[in-house]
């Protein structure tokens, strides 16, 4: 099994440390200044994920919690093309495809067919089980028909789409390697 590190994303970090309006609004008037801060904020993006490497982490996901509804595709181009966003990402797919990252962990508001459909083989695609609604609210059952749903879309990794709440039930993070291998072991 793989253990895969997460660093926080240079606008994420950005939003946090400045506020979400000035952040934001300074990627708008000021978007060389915008562009600046992004490279020292990613400075500290990659000391954290290096030191995850140095501790065992097999890879690496850069979240960025902040865009996903409050970025538009445009901006997203022009800034950013990382490899998770939180929200709907459909608008960005084919940005995403293009990117040169090999995988791209998407969020469960995104649609696993539609994702698929847009970027074919030109990407990996990691995700994208509601970390909510399947994964802490429900029982094993909907986490298996999530899984089900993704592997049958093409999804060439399972996992949660976004952070695992604390209190998520142990019986539901045990299904997703149950659910991966079920399904495997019926097209073998």
């Amino acid at each position: 099994m793989a253990i895969v590190g997460k660093v926080v994303g240079l606008w994420t970090l950005g939003c946090q440390l400045f506020g979400v309006e000035r952040f934001l609004m300074m990627t708008v008037d000021e978007p060389d200044m915008a562009a600046r801060c992004s490279d020292r904020l990613k400075e500290i993006a990659i000391t954290f994920g290096l030191a995850q490497i140095a501790a065992g982490a097999d890879a690496l996901t850069v979240a960025e919690g902040a865009i996903g509804d409050l970025c538009s595709a445009e901006y997203y181009r022009r800034f950013l093309l990382i490899l998770h966003i939180c929200g709907d990402t459909i608008d960005r797919m084919d940005d995403v495809a293009t990117s040169g990252a090999a995988m791209f962990h998407f969020d469960s508001k995104s649609d696993p067919v539609r994702a698929k459909a847009i970027v074919g083989d030109r990407i990996g695609l990691v995700g994208n089980i509601d970390n909510v609604q399947a994964m802490y609210a429900r029982g094993p059952e909907v986490v298996r028909y999530e899984i089900r749903a993704c592997l049958d879309a093409g999804i060439n990794m399972i996992a949660p789409g976004c952070a695992i709440p604390l209190a998520t039930r142990l019986e539901n993070l045990l299904e997703i390697p149950r659910a991966v291998e079920e399904w495997s072991s019926e097209r073998a």
